[in-house]
């Protein structure tokens, strides 16, 4: 039996320390590990073999600093996580292993806000193929991050706003899928989960404070401090789309007035270009009339940025964070956007906090959220599962 404080229980919480570190890096070299956790270099050591012998990491050759090194990352048959984003319009879904590999990934349209059934119906039937495409058994399944465009109350587990996807009133989305697929279900809005994958995999790479702005049909902030997603006691922090800009301006969804949303949000920019451009217009369209020189489109993309670097500088000034990054379709204007946003941040944040923002766009594009959720799962699990082949392959001294 273990005891805190005895040399198992301290053995096993460094097991636990390594097995994190990599599952949530994808791949670390030893040194790499022993800065992250703390540990000296002899017990990272000790720990990746027995993690090695156990069968939970593999250890392939490489380089840092133009030395030689080891990188560790968890097995590629360890397990395999599934990532499933309901967009308004698509349904995306992905399939990883611990390693941070994408084994398979597939989107479709889909008309989310008009039935959960037909959603839920269809990510299933979606997750299930993919699944068999990567000739995985499906028991190596060990959990599925979803992502939902409207914000998940912590307590109930349930849409926080039912004006956001009205055919979902009364769903908890996690234990739906659940119920379907058999398997853990982790759940959380579209813009944190674009926080996490542009955290994990794209523009936020080795920031511990960054704010991951998506303009859609709404607009939402996912906000990660200290390295980890905040989400605030009901689970809407980040709702930077309901923040004011002008009292007597559009009514909102939200029953206010002159939120950002309304001079920013798809639903409201697009029917200022539609006389002129058809009736079919999207905001993916605009954004490449806007690059290709349209003048309307140009202008209507530069007030958007204005009014989002309006929203961005009442963050900087609350939360000071490092980084910005645009995800959604309008992140593919570049500078058209950028250079508006950073020039309301000047304007209206405290001049120390706007010199110490970056904004950039998304790397990651449409699949930040769908990537963001397999991040979910791999931030979330557990690692008892991870470490039983290495406690019963035969620990070495205590580390």
């Amino acid at each position: 039996m273990r005891t805190p404080g005895s040399q198992s229980s301290l053995h096993r919480a460094n097991l636990e320390r390594v097995v994190r570190a990599v599952r949530m890096a994808g791949s670390l070299t030893q040194a790499e590990i022993a800065r992250s956790t703390g540990l000296s270099a002899a017990t990272v050591s000790n720990i990746v073999r027995e993690l090695k012998d156990g069968g939970t990491v593999e250890v392939t050759p490489t380089s840092a600093g133009g030395r030689r090194a080891r990188s560790v990352s968890l097995s590629g048959d360890a397990g395999i996580v599934i990532g499933v984003d309901f967009g308004h319009t698509h349904l995306r879904v992905a399939v990883g292993n611990l390693a941070h590999q994408v084994l398979a990934e597939e989107a479709e349209p889909l008309d989310v806000d008009a039935s959960s059934a037909e959603g839920f119906g269809r990510a299933e039937a979606l997750v299930e193929r993919l699944i068999v495409t990567t000739g995985i058994s499906r028991q190596k399944v060990v959990g599925v991050g979803l992502g939902v465009p409207a914000p998940i109350d912590v307590e109930s587990g349930t849409l926080g706003s039912t004006s956001i996807l009205p055919g979902w009133t009364g769903i908890n989305p996690g234990d739906e899928l659940s119920r379907r697929l058999g398997v853990p279900v982790y759940v959380d809005n579209d813009a944190n989960l674009g926080a996490l994958g542009e955290l994990v995999w794209g523009s936020g790479r080795g920031v511990g404070d960054l704010a991951y702005i998506k303009v859609a049909s709404g607009v939402g902030a996912g906000l990660v401090i200290d390295g980890r997603v905040y989400r605030g006691p009901g689970g809407t922090a980040g709702e930077i789309g309901h923040i004011t800009l002008d009292e007597s301006g559009p009514v909102c969804r939200c029953g206010n007035r002159g939120c950002l949303e309304t001079f920013t949000a798809a639903r409201y920019v697009l029917p200022l270009l539609r006389p002129g451009h058809g009736a079919d217009l999207t905001m993916e369209r605009v954004v490449q009339l806007a690059r290709e020189g349209d003048p309307g489109c140009r202008r209507v993309v530069a007030d958007v940025g204005r009014h989002v670097g309006s929203g961005v500088a009442n963050l900087c000034n609350l939360l000071n964070p490092s980084r910005v990054v645009l995800g959604g379709d309008l992140a593919e204007a570049g500078e058209l956007v950028l250079a508006p946003i950073r020039e309301s941040v000047s304007r209206y944040a405290i001049p120390s906090a706007a010199r110490q923002l970056t904004v950039l766009p998304g790397a990651l594009g449409g699949r930040a959220e769908v990537l963001g959720a397999l991040a979910l799962v791999l931030s979330e699990m557990g690692d008892s599962t991870l470490l039983e082949g290495a406690l019963t392959a035969g620990a070495p001294a205590f580390t």
